[in-house]
């Protein structure tokens, strides 16, 4: 399906490159226009002296060049309409799958769409237009012959030249400009670490330190950049000189075939203006080599990433869940780990059941968290909502009935009401406004300087940990979905806010709402009916949620969660 996906786009810019081909063709030939018009100035007005044949040569010359001007603007849209097609055409195929990378782990996930506008730029810039007009060289030359054989090996010589420069640039360039964008990308993901991190930094006095890390690779980055750049414009510089001195060499040499009487004067102008425009292609290439370099790999990256990323097919739609749910054998291995992070996972719950899943950290629970909910592929078994595996489901369908908190809340730069709605388009407010009052959180976002039309900033970077941990339950709650998985939703709240979580947590329990909850602290799971441990990624023991407190609890603090789980649920229940 990918190879047929971009054949298809490629077989429709194709006939819009033809068509500018075309064009390029009357754009070369009118080139003519200027060298025609110098034979006929020196050859015929000089010698006949005639104001009138001037005037109309004059005349033809602003017509042609005013169509040359049209076909050439035409060529130029029609190259940016190709390059618009090409990227509009694949934009969101590439969307979809970079973000399936980026969900798997895969390293520079987001390098398909920065090679994709790539692409565009190429298309639409003057390194493809001198592409277009270098299969005309040829024929400027045989004119340039036409006109005299040493004029035509002079611009012949002069070509090869120029050809030779541009492949000693390419070979001498290539290995420090890949360096370069190899060591750039990864001073940028540094980058990218640091400005996340930046409270840590400064409070445990790191900024120096990663500064001089950040700082050195920057540095390496650089140093190849210039000895790549200082080749590429050294030698783009010798190229537009040796242009220069050809013309001129031309010229040189059709003055003396006119001095010798065996040409005239005009052309010896001509074939010094024709072979520039042969020459000008290439040099135009040369100075644009980098480009061209850069373009074709992130053409072939591009076409290597549709054919490895996985496609998503079509689906057929499933009725909505009552929010039951099967784990079955599930093993599950995130991103790049080199092993099992879960293994043979195995429960059911009922419509409506509460299921709590403890354990030491790097016990699997948020993998679990994740798997259960979709966004992390199983190695084997399966998920299944209301007997429907979840790998069935589309994204966006499955995502409509499940309310997911991450462990890390993910906030998006919009509005709390926009974060909440996630972002759907023209959804009635009452049900944003329902979610937050589900989520405690209503009268938290009232006191907001906007309120619910407050700008949070990316990443919720205007709000506290505990207020972005309350948007986001919010947003879990919002459409009252079948089936609610909460992260250690506690880690970052207050007491007022551990009274809204217990309060949201008995509400989805008296609506019918399938609760899983991932938890260290006791008062979280004083609402699941089921409770899972977890130890090593593999399921240690599963029952009722007493029984097993009882079994992996020392009797002082068993009765000291007792007593916190049952405030815990008057907190709820008022």
């Amino acid at each position: 399906m990918a190879n047929n996906l971009i054949q298809s786009v490629e077989a429709s810019v194709r006939r819009v490159l033809i068509r500018a081909g075309v064009l390029s063709l009357f754009v070369n030939l009118l080139v003519l226009t200027g060298p025609l018009y110098m034979l006929q100035i020196y050859d015929r007005v000089l010698s006949s002296r005639s104001y009138e044949t001037l005037f109309f040569l004059t005349l033809i010359v602003l017509v042609l060049f005013a169509a040359m001007a049209l076909i050439d603007a035409a060529r130029g849209a029609l190259l940016s309409r190709a390059g618009e097609m090409f990227e509009r055409r694949l934009r969101r195929n590439t969307f979809d799958r970079t973000l399936d990378s980026a969900r798997s782990g895969a390293p520079n996930a987001d390098l398909p769409l920065t090679d994709l506008r790539q692409i565009r730029r190429f298309v639409a810039s003057p390194a493809l237009t001198a592409v277009f007009d270098a299969p005309w060289t040829p024929l400027f030359l045989a004119i340039v012959y036409i006109m005299h054989p040493l004029l035509g090996l002079v611009a012949t010589f002069g070509l090869i030249i120029l050809l030779g420069l541009a492949i000693f640039t390419e070979r001498t360039s290539r290995v420090a400009e890949k360096r370069a964008r190899e060591r750039l990308g990864e001073a940028d993901r540094m980058a990218t670490a640091i400005f996340r991190n930046v409270a840590a930094a400064d409070a445990m006095g790191m900024r120096q330190h990663l500064r001089h890390k950040w700082e050195s690779l920057s540095r390496l980055s650089s140093d190849d950049t210039l000895s790549g750049g200082d080749r590429i414009g050294s030698l783009s510089a010798i190229s537009k000189a040796t242009r220069l001195f050809l013309q001129s060499a031309i010229l040189g040499t059709g003055a003396y075939l006119a001095v010798s009487g065996i040409v005239t004067p005009g052309v010896m102008i001509a074939a010094s203006i024709i072979a520039a425009r042969a020459l000008a292609p290439v040099e135009i290439i040369t100075s644009q080599w980098r480009n061209f370099r850069t373009s074709i790999e992130a053409y072939r990256r591009f076409q290597d990433f549709l054919q490895r990323a996985p496609e998503n097919p079509q689906k057929t739609q499933l009725p909505a869940p009552t929010g039951a749910v099967e784990v079955v054998g599930l093993s599950v291995r995130p991103g790049n780990s080199k092993r099992a992070v879960l293994k043979n996972i195995s429960f059911k719950l009922q419509a409506g059941e509460a299921l709590g899943v403890v354990g030491p950290s790097a016990a699997g629970k948020s993998t679990l968290a994740r798997a259960i909910v979709g966004v992390v592929e199983p190695i084997a078994g399966e998920v299944r909502l209301d007997a429907a595996n979840i790998a069935h489901w589309e994204y966006d369908k499955l995502g409509e009935y499940i309310g997911f908190l991450p462990q890390e809340v993910e906030l998006f730069a919009g509005t709390a009401a926009q974060n909440i709605s996630r972002f759907r388009p023209d959804v009635d407010h009452e049900l944003i406004i329902k979610a937050a009052m589900a989520a405690g959180a209503h009268e938290m976002i009232c006191g907001f300087p906007d309120g619910y039309d407050t700008e949070i900033g990316l990443g919720g970077a205007h709000l506290s940990a505990g207020q972005r941990q309350r948007l986001g339950l919010a947003r879990a709650l919002f459409g009252d979905p079948a089936l609610v998985v909460l992260d250690e939703p506690n880690a970052n709240l207050d007491g007022e806010g551990e009274s809204a979580l217990a309060g949201a947590v008995h509400g989805l329990k008296g609506r019918g709402t399938t609760v899983i909850i991932i938890a260290h602290r006791p008062s979280t799971i004083a609402f699941v009916d089921t409770l899972v441990v977890l130890e090593n990624g593999q399921m240690k023991m599963i029952g009722p949620r007493d029984e097993v407190l009882k079994q992996i609890l020392p009797q002082p603090q068993l009765q000291k969660t007792t007593n916190i789980n049952e405030a815990a649920g008057a907190r709820g229940r008022s």
